[in-house]
């Protein structure tokens, strides 16, 4: 579902109430034709009105207000889990994925492969899993434990990872990772709804113009937002809707920073079903700053047709050639010498045109061996253009069918992956992906796609790295059931082989994969989690103003008595991280189930933390005592101290920590700054929580008044120092979390 929610409805339905007063109530004929008494009361009733259609206004904007605050509320991550080849696996967890497996042999683990990459056992050993690395564990499939533990067993986690898929609506996603990758993105391509009323979306796809525009320009600065200042975004569009988008990427990017509207050849056929058949649709390219996208924009390999056309007919040691004209346009003097041909005969260039270089330059080339006239030497000038000085071709806005491939390629390409029956038969053919992607970005970038459909995308960019010996990485967000059934599932099967028939692999190549994907809370759920009290906060009935009763129902109701929802935070429940649930709809039907919110993860995404390391939950056997302290009153003089801390399954103390870093300046790796996660399951004795707390970061070797870590959080209160650096250092989870999930809302 999507929702098309007013920015302002109060203030629009005032002006509205106004200018209809004014305009239809308001008769100024009648008001100078009557007497005092008349108009009185003529004036009276106009009060009246306006009184009742300003206290509906408030009611109705209290609604739309309220919605819009939901709406733009950062969601909660309820689920994260990785898809990862075994390559990346430590051997030494390999015991421990096969017993998993073996466990439910006809479901889990061992089913997802049978059914995705044709594997026929029933048993899974360690020397199984060692001789095929190929394969992609998807760790939904295995307990909450292993998964911890595997991964807390790789380091540098987000920097090896090859990208990261987000099943949301795409204006909620991008309104959460935005922390994280504002000015980080290199590459957005988008493959929006065409608007034509036919296609396989979860975004309706036959809005009216306005809405479709309302949609689109979201997305668009949602884009903008993330690239960097040479980024640039692509967006394939049909004829229907280019005119508008066309308008709404310069509205965003300035007139001044297009780039370019590709043509791309769609058909190698005309369709006979029409009056004339339409053979294209475009890519319009935007740039952020179109001076250092040229800067940094790559040129495209010459196609092997390109690459014939050079021999080496002289014999030149410098290999292959071709010729190439040496003239230019237009008449510079010191261009419009004669030359000689060998043949004896005397050229000056054709009219309106000079020769390519001044005559001391043309010599050079002349005694270098770089002039052609022809076989037998009669012909005009050419200069000689080397195979192996060739560093690729500009790219030009024709993209032919040949050169790209067209719409049926996708589909065949889908029908590989899928079958014929589960085929995503609007899938855009990857060779057009690739050439977007290997045009605007290189090594090291990120390359995002918020309407990621099939996730041909990534595949694209996995290729691609494979081609180029690269580490783009890729950022993927797409709503809806297909998210699993395509999306998902693609990239599992493109990290097992490159190679796939009728959704059966033909090969086990491999292309090493550890790819994060995360499911975002909806907007429905939002709506579905709301709590009232049993008994109202506040007692109308029992006001002495029935003004103010009135103007609480009429404003401010549905804040007030929904506060502590679980959907709109309820850091009472921070005690337990494991322990936040919220009632998800799940996809496809209209069933709900209580699910566990990961609150470690949606942190990370609010503060914009790169993670480094995921430790897995550990438990830990802290012998306490109390003391006497004498900094505090003398009738409450004692306080517990840590003598000894060991990690221990069966521990009273519950600790989870996360390290990585995040940016001071948004998309500057030069302003990393260290950050320190500590999430605890808080006993209920606050005075026991902080002594284990101190001997939980004595046991690191961590001081919050010197530390390395810029910033450290922790949930749940404590006592930690909180004068000087560490003051600023050292803060509360709950806060943060609250201030970041709100501030756009």
């Amino acid at each position: 579902m999507d929702y098309f929610i007013h920015k302002n409805l109060g203030g629009f339905l005032r002006r509205e109430l106004d200018f209809y007063i004014k305009n239809e109530i308001i008769r100024l004929d009648d008001i100078e034709a009557a007497d005092a008494p008349r108009v009185d009361d003529y004036l009276k009733k106009l009060r009246v009105l306006r009184k009742i259609a300003r206290r509906i206004i408030d009611f109705l904007a209290q609604l739309e207000d309220f919605q819009k605050k939901l709406w733009l509320k950062k969601k909660f991550v309820v689920e994260t889990n990785w898809l990862i080849s075994l390559d990346r696996i430590s051997e030494e967890l390999y015991s421990d994925i096969c017993a998993e497996a073996n466990a439910a042999p006809e479901d889990g683990l061992l089913k997802q492969w049978r059914e995705l990459f044709d594997i026929r056992v029933t048993q899974l050993t360690p020397s199984f899993l060692n001789k095929n690395s190929a394969l992609v564990i998807d760790t939904a499939q295995l307990s909450d434990e292993l998964k911890s533990r595997i991964i807390a067993s790789i380091s540098e986690l987000e920097e090896r990872a090859n990208g990261v898929l987000v099943n949301a609506h795409n204006f909620h996603a991008l309104a959460l990772l935005n922390t994280r990758y504002k000015k980080s993105v290199k590459t957005v391509y988008i493959d929006p709804p065409y608007n034509t009323g036919a296609g396989e979306f979860l975004y309706r796809d036959g809005y009216k113009e306005s809405s479709w525009l309302s949609m689109m320009a979201n997305a668009v600065e949602q884009g903008h937002s993330l690239l960097k200042p040479e980024g640039s975004l692509f967006a394939s569009i049909d004829d229907n809707e280019s005119h508008r988008l066309k308008l709404n990427l310069e509205q965003v990017f300035g007139a001044e920073n297009h780039i370019a509207d590709i043509v791309w050849q769609k058909r190698y056929a005309p369709d006979v079903r029409t009056i004339i058949s339409d053979a294209h649709e475009y890519v319009h390219c935007f740039a952020v700053e179109r001076e250092k996208f040229a800067e940094t924009r790559r040129k495209l390999p010459l196609t092997a047709t390109q690459t014939n056309q050079f021999d080496n007919s002289d014999d030149d040691p410098r290999g292959p050639w071709k010729a190439a004209d040496f003239t230019a346009q237009g008449y510079r003097p010191n261009q419009m010498y004669e030359i000689t041909n060998p043949a004896g005969q005397v050229m000056t260039p054709p009219a309106g045109r000079c020769w390519g270089v001044v005559e001391e330059k043309y010599k050079q080339l002349l005694a270098d061996n770089r002039m052609y006239f022809g076989r037998d030497g009669t012909g005009r000038p050419a200069v000689k253009r080397f195979l192996n000085e060739m560093d690729g071709m500009v790219p030009w806005t024709w993209w032919s069918c040949q050169d790209v491939g067209h719409s049926q390629d996708g589909m065949k390409e889908s029908v590989s992956y899928f079958g014929r029956e589960g085929a995503f038969l609007t899938a855009k053919p990857l060779e057009l992906i690739k050439r977007v992607i290997k045009i605007s970005s290189a090594n090291g970038d990120i390359i995002a796609d918020y309407f990621a459909g099939s996730g041909t995308t990534a595949d694209a960019v996995i290729r691609l790295n494979a081609e180029e010996s690269f580490n783009r990485r890729f950022l993927l967000v797409e709503a809806g059931e297909h998210f699993d059934s395509k999306l998902k599932t693609r990239i599992q099967k493109i990290g097992y082989t490159s190679k796939w028939r009728e959704g059966n692999p033909e090969t086990a190549d491999g292309n090493s994969l550890l790819v994060k994907y995360i499911r975002l809370e909806s907007f429905e759920d939002t709506l579905n989690n709301l709590q009232l009290p049993d008994t109202p906060r506040l007692n109308v009935s029992a006001t002495d103003s029935s003004e103010m009763a009135r103007d609480y129902l009429l404003k401010y109701w549905l804040e007030f008595e929904t506060t502590g929802s679980p959907s709109l935070l309820n850091v009472r429940e921070f005690s337990d991280p494991t322990a936040y649930t919220l009632k998800v709809k799940q996809p496809g039907s209209d069933a709900q189930v209580e699910k566990t919110i990961d609150l470690v993860e949606t942190f990370n995404w609010l503060i914009g933390l790169h993670v480094a390391h995921l430790d897995q939950p550990r438990r830990y056997a802290i012998e306490l005592v109390r003391e006497t302290d004498p900094e505090l009153p003398q009738d409450q003089d004692t306080r517990w101290r840590a003598t000894s801390i060991k990690e221990r399954e069966d521990g009273e103390f519950w600790f989870r920590a996360v390290e990585g870093h995040v940016l001071r300046v948004p998309g500057d790796e030069l302003s990393r700054e260290r950050v320190l996660v500590i999430w605890r399951k808080l006993t209920g004795n606050s005075g026991r929580d902080q002594a284990a707390l101190e001997a939980w970061l004595g046991k690191r070797g961590i001081n919050p008044r010197e530390s390395e870590f810029a910033t450290i959080y922790v949930n749940g209160n404590h006592a930690l120092p909180s004068d000087g650096e560490a003051a600023m250092r050292v803060r509360l989870i709950e806060e943060t979390f609250a201030q970041r999930m709100w501030e756009d809302a």
